[in-house]
């Protein structure tokens, strides 16, 4: 624990980013139900290299419904705007609101991960 604690000050020390800074976060507002438009996202802290995001969501109350994703370009930016991810949207059930978990994998321009994060929401929000 101690080795790992001191390997992790070095790190930071030498200027790396810590894994935990990567993060995403994202609404649905604007996002009807069953429809194919996918949210926009914040992304804070993507790993130095970052050349694409790996979107995909799960649905935590239906897991073996296939929601997709897609892969889009990152340029760096703060934010992947409304609609840029491929995939079949939050389509719960009348009256029911459903948990989505959406994990979003940095990729170098080899396709190499670089890191990994989660940002979940449900649907209809509450």
């Amino acid at each position: 624990m101690q080795r790992r604690l001191a390997l992790a000050c070095l790190a930071l020390a030498a200027g790396a980013t810590p894994a935990l800074a990567f993060s995403a976060k994202f609404s649905w507002s604007g996002v009807g139900a069953c429809g194919s438009t996918s949210p926009a996202f914040a992304i804070s802290g993507a790993p130095k290299g970052t050349a694409q995001l790996k979107f995909a969501m799960r649905d935590y109350d239906a897991p073996n419904y296939n929601h997709g994703g897609s892969t889009v370009a990152w340029s760096g930016k703060a934010g992947v705007p409304q609609g840029a991810i491929s995939y079949v949207g939050p389509c719960p059930p009348p009256g029911q609101t459903h948990r989505y978990i959406w994990t979003i994998e940095a990729l170098d321009a080899a396709g190499k991960s670089l890191g990994s994060t989660q940002a979940e929401g449900r649907f209809p929000a509450r």
